[in-house]
């Protein structure tokens, strides 16, 4: 197969990382302190938090120890998403935001699923509001397409975080933060956009006081997405609603108060990618556009949240938050697999599987924390105490069906293959999955340049039920996870740090046999140099990790579990991944805006042998944006580029019964803005994606297929904000 890729040349970028590396490591001074992430602020502390760089924040992040530090003060690596990063890139999904992010990459296993990695391990769940959100890609319920119009900026915590979510990969935690009703005034915004492929959305966000004092204050959301793509046949549409009541009971409680409502309704859907081989044991070069999906094919999803948070302060050191959450996420998947090699003269070859499935996950977390300071030895620390459940309760049903119609020519493949009738349903997953935990963490001040964290979580984790006919009664009751970390000031604004963590993590996955994988086990270290600059506007970190995991599942080349069509996998010994990051963010110069990262490691199994072979283990990203002033004021621009090395996945020609290396070569997509304001508030942006139409793959080797990642492509927002 010959397939033409535009990548950077290895001279290049070489060049490029070194010079991100000698900005990471040239700069230094300064940080700051703020509220509790994850939460409203708490309203007895009152203080105003100044953001000094549109691509930094002065809010501090709870996703790691819950003690609520800031990047600077917190053992490990840690990149914001800003809200005006995401505006500039341009980015409305958490897809968008991890193929953009630090360190994080996705993996397209179709239309309509995604999955997350970092440093050579899956990212198996997200969080919102720091509360964790059990996720399967397997079985996706919209969970990759989640909209950000409800959250105010995106938190990532690469390595292990098990103190915060429990049972875990030792990858990253996402964590989508709300946004919440803080003024006091009418205030909002309206926009609508229109791209490629008759792509158009229309999004309002107000928020307004309903007293007279702003005591009590709403906010609303809602979001409206409809258009095509570049695969033939895949229409999206995507509507989303959110409110919440953030309330004053008194001058130190506060009550929150939401919901949120996304639904995804496509048509077209792909399942799975394109044949690789043609019969005669030959590779494929299909266009970008070509699909495997029918026209009634659909992965419709919808997620819904309920929560209530309440806070109080307690004097002027002490909070206490307890939050409800219910998350639902469901699915109504009607889908066409298309399997085998094709003809080259006839177009033959392809087996159809037509499926029905309806799925629901059903979660609810409640839990309490205390956030505090105390004085020891005549000095301050910091001290967090909490509790947390959550039970999820899984249902996936499959549809039997009627006579499923041949493939036919593929060559001449329209789309219009007739669906089948569908029959009774019958339930195939029937679990509870329930985890619970006791953790504390504290902040010791042992001088004024020393600093060390410690902390542990008493975790339980089990899981029984049904799982396509087997018994799934298991899990790991009273597991201990200690954290610890040690920061030291060489100066002002520059901090050394290093950390330990444990890593407990079920699996789901089965061998060839249909038995479950044994829980994977391990430790994760990371030390670095944290800096920052101009009293906080610009930031950077050089980071090193070691992760080591024994029985980390791994795909079973060609085998699949018995009597399913899902991958089997095996429990690779020894498996571990090491490597550095170097990152900086904030503002150079004034009105001079700069995301910047390189990461690079090595993941490996107990022989020496590549894992997760399918996720770049290098990683570049870059976006900088300048705003002009005097007689160009209101005037942006920016660009940046997204590169990531070679992935691949062995598979079996089915012709020849040789091991082929299916590559996907390194490349890079270079992504453009420009945006005017003008004084009366309105905003006109056009975003450039993949400028130069670099052709890539989204994904390769999944179930020995592949897919196309996006074509060039254009958006025009106008905005406005009252």
């Amino acid at each position: 197969m010959t397939i033409r890729i535009h990548s950077l040349s290895s001279r290049t970028f070489h060049k490029a990382s070194a010079s991100l590396c000698a900005l990471a490591c040239a700069l230094g001074a300064g940080s700051a302190r703020a509220d509790d992430a994850g939460a409203a602020p708490a309203p007895a502390r009152g203080e105003e938090i100044v953001v000094t760089g549109a691509y930094t924040t002065d809010e501090n992040v709870a996703s790691a120890t819950g003690l609520g530090l800031t990047i600077q003060e917190t053992p490990q690596s840690v990149t914001v998403i800003t809200a005006q990063m995401l505006e500039d890139q341009g980015l409305h999904t958490l897809t968008e935001v991890v193929n953009n992010a630090a360190g994080i990459s996705s993996q397209a296993y179709d239309s309509s699923r995604s999955g997350f990695s970092a440093r050579g391990f899956t990212i198996d769940s997200y969080q919102v509001d720091g509360i964790p959100v059990q996720w399967s890609v397997g079985f996706s319920a919209g969970e990759s397409m989640l909209d950000l119009a409800l959250y105010d900026r995106v938190e990532i915590v690469r390595g292990a975080t098990g103190l915060m979510t429990g049972a875990g990969n030792p990858s990253a935690s996402i964590n989508l933060i709300r946004k919440h009703a803080t003024s006091k005034e009418l205030t909002g915004s309206v926009s609508a956009a229109y791209g490629s492929w008759n792509r158009w959305s229309a999004t309002g966000d107000v928020a307004t006081p309903l007293t007279s004092n702003g005591a009590v204050r709403l906010r609303l959301v809602g979001r409206y997405e409809e258009g095509d793509s570049f695969v033939d046949y895949l229409h999206d549409r995507t509507g989303i609603a959110y409110g919440v009541i953030d309330a004053d009971l008194s001058p130190t409680t506060l009550l929150s108060v939401g919901a949120s409502y996304q639904h995804n309704d496509p048509s077209g859907s792909q399942w799975g990618g394109l044949p690789v081989w043609y019969s005669d044991g030959t590779r494929t070069n299909w266009r970008r556009s070509k699909t495997t999906a029918a026209k009634w094919s659909s992965w419709a999803s919808t997620n819904a949240t309920q929560f209530l948070n309440l806070t109080q302060a307690i004097g002027s050191d002490w909070t206490v938050r307890g939050y409800l959450n219910h998350t639902r996420n469901s699915g109504q998947l009607r889908l066409l697999y298309l399997s085998g090699t094709v003809d080259r003269e006839t177009g033959e070859g392809l087996s159809p599987s037509a499926s029905r499935y309806q799925s629901k996950a059903d979660q609810i977390d409640l839990g309490l924390r205390v956030n505090g300071t105390f004085a020891l030895f005549g000095r301050r620390h910091e001290l967090t105490l909490g509790t947390s459940f959550a039970q999820q309760d899984f249902d996936y049903y499959s549809f039997a069906k009627g006579t499923v119609a041949s493939t036919g020519n593929f060559f001449e493949w329209d789309g219009s293959f007739a669906e089948p009738e569908w029959g009774a349903r019958s339930q195939v997953i029937d679990r509870t999955t329930k985890q619970w935990g006791y953790y504390a963490a504290t902040r010791l001040s042992l001088a004024d340049p020393l600093h060390v964290v410690l902390g542990a979580r008493l975790s339980s984790w089990t899981r029984e039920g049904a799982y396509y006919g087997k018994d799934q009664d298991y899990g790991d009751r009273n597991r201990l996870l200690p954290y610890a970390g040690v920061l030291f000031d060489i100066v002002p604004g520059q901090t050394l740090y290093a950390s330990y963590t444990k890593i407990f993590s079920p699996q789901e996955y089965q061998d060839r046999n249909g038995d479950f994988l044994p829980p994977v086990n391990g430790v994760n270290y990371e030390a670095g140099l944290k800096s920052s600059y101009f009293e906080g506007a610009l930031t950077t970190s050089l980071a090193v990790f070691r992760i080591e995991q024994d029985n980390l599942g791994q795909a079973d080349a060609d085998n699949m579990v018995p009597g399913t069509t899902n991958q089997a996998y095996y429990a690779a010994p020894g498996a571990h991944s090491k490597g550095f990051e170097l990152e900086a963010n904030g503002r150079l110069l004034p009105g001079w805006d700069i995301s910047a990262s390189y990461t690079g490691f090595k993941a490996r199994d107990a022989d020496g042998t590549r894992i997760n072979t399918q996720s770049p283990q290098r990683l570049a990203r870059l976006f900088t944006t300048y705003a002009f002033t005097d007689a160009l004021e209101g005037l942006a621009l920016g660009g940046g580029v997204s590169w990531q090395g070679f992935t691949y996945t062995d598979a079996t020609n089915p012709v020849t019964k040789a091991t082929e290396r299916l590559g996907n070569p390194s490349y890079a997509l270079v992504n453009l803005m420009a945006r005017y304001r003008m004084a009366n508030g309105l905003s006109a942006q056009l975003n450039l994606e993949n400028l130069f139409d670099t052709t890539y793959y989204s994904q390769i080797g999944f179930y020995t297929q592949y897919a196309y990642g996006q074509p060039r492509s254009a958006t025009l927002t106008l905005r406005y904000g009252f």
